[in-house]
């Protein structure tokens, strides 16, 4: 299985390339065993060239030709078994097959199958090693007796999952713990003839669905994480809608502002640092589900089935992943709408003071054109006044002449030059007011 992750939900996507190369056949009595190992952190962006060093330091120890370069997958046999190779987005996987009698069920360790030093120099830590033992009984009775007796002693029977598979020619069990050894044990017990391709394919699933439910159980410790990060944000993010709320005391726009702008920052780091978890969780879960429908399972003797298993045991904790993303992506609107609400209540604000200031300013205008008027009437008297000393000067050497007095005569022009200084003046007002 190989994935590609973006980095945003919307972008998630996964690709499946298994049914390109078809699972080991399988014949019985035999024995699979599958190694994951997985880089910390970044495991997505780690180097591809260490994994297959690796894979080659393994090879070589065998003989055996190595990989093509830039293979994602290889195959190989060694002197005891078959290898499978292949490299996905975040793990790398090594599956051995070995066929005939293998001695006593589920025995040996992860050293008595690959060499201890080899494990040790592998470019990540082991995140899966799974066992499951291929058997063959006589009959659907003697299938059941195993179920009873010696398989049932080799399980944790509280955690115990049993179901036939393949029209009930297939006895599949496990009980998603680790052993003594360092493995999850599973069984396939064939009580009918079956085709050693549909083994290979059922034994696929079965350790798929090991491997991917160990995968998405990483996003738990990082939504309990999460969780505990968003307890404080959603307090602090409650305190701003109530200061928001009071109509008076509390914090100050500029201080809510400055708080809010340091919990987005906190939201949309927690949102970039799990984003990727919380996308792989996901998609991991859809391939248990899937893997767990294709099994096809009936009920043996009243014991749970694999779904049941998952929908008691593994079902609660997704659900706690999916929690915690759906609480970040909820606070995450909150802390928007709480933005959108605080610049909508700065913005009233705002215009509440440019109105008053716009009335100062109307009120100022106001205040200026009536003093304006009244300079324009003291101007209209004093130009008059002088206009009329300057005519009497004028009009005093034919005042004379006429038989009229310099009073008389500058009486006579005194209201025709008041006038004309007052339509001269409303005039030039007239004249800049049009202009403006």
């Amino acid at each position: 299985m190989s994935f590609a992750f973006e980095e945003h939900p919307e972008r998630l996507s996964v690709t499946n390339e298994l049914h390109a190369r078809p699972f080991q056949p399988m014949h019985a009595p035999g024995r699979v065993l599958l190694l994951a190992f997985k880089q910390e952190p970044k495991a997505a962006e780690r180097d591809s060239a260490r994994d297959r060093e690796h894979l080659v330091a393994l090879l070589d120890r065998f003989g055996v030709p190595h990989p093509a370069p830039g293979a994602s997958h290889h195959t190989a046999d060694m002197d005891r078994f078959a290898l499978k190779w292949e490299r996905h987005t975040e793990f790398v996987s090594y599956t051995l097959y070995e066929h005939g009698e293998t001695g006593k069920l589920f025995e040996g360790d992860l050293a008595d199958h690959l060499p201890a030093d080899w494990i040790e120099a592998a470019p990540g830590k082991v995140i899966a090693a799974i066992q499951c033992e291929i058997i063959e009984s006589n009959g659907r009775e003697a299938t059941l007796e195993l179920l009873r007796g010696p398989l049932l002693n080799a399980f944790s029977a509280e955690s115990l999952a049993a179901a036939w598979v393949l029209n009930q020619s297939v006895l599949a069990l496990g009980d998603f713990r680790i052993h003594e050894g360092g493995f999850s044990r599973f069984a396939l017990v064939l009580c009918n003839q079956v085709g050693p391709r549909r083994i290979g394919r059922v034994c696929q699933r079965m350790l798929e669905i090991e491997v991917y439910r160990t995968l998405s159980m990483l996003a738990l410790p990082v939504a309990h994480r999460t969780s505990q990060q968003l307890a404080r944000i959603e307090r602090d993010l409650t305190s701003l809608v109530n200061d928001v709320a009071a109509k008076s005391g509390g914090a100050s726009d500029d201080e809510i502002l400055s708080t809010l702008s340091q919990l987005s920052a906190d939201i949309e780091a927690l949102s970039a640092s799990t984003a990727f978890r919380f996308n792989a969780g996901r998609a991991y879960e859809a391939l248990v589900n899937e893997r767990i429908e294709l099994l096809h399972e009936e009920r043996v003797e009243g014991r749970q089935h694999f779904r049941e298993f998952m929908l008691r045991r593994y079902r609660p904790a997704m659900r706690t992943v999916h929690a915690a993303q759906t609480r970040l992506q909820d606070i995450s609107l909150r802390a928007s709408r709480m933005a959108q609400l605080l610049r909508t209540r700065v913005n009233v604000a705002l215009e509440a003071q440019n109105q008053d200031l716009l009335e100062s300013m109307n009120a100022r205008a106001a205040t200026q054109l009536r003093l304006q008027r009244t300079v324009e009437g003291l101007s209209v008297v004093a130009i008059s006044y002088y206009a009329v000393s300057l005519a009497g000067y004028v009009l005093a050497p034919v005042a004379d002449s006429i038989g009229v007095s310099k009073g008389e005569a500058t009486a006579i022009v005194t209201i025709p030059m008041i006038l004309g200084v007052w339509w001269f003046v409303r005039r030039i007002r007239a004249k800049l007011e049009k202009e403006d």
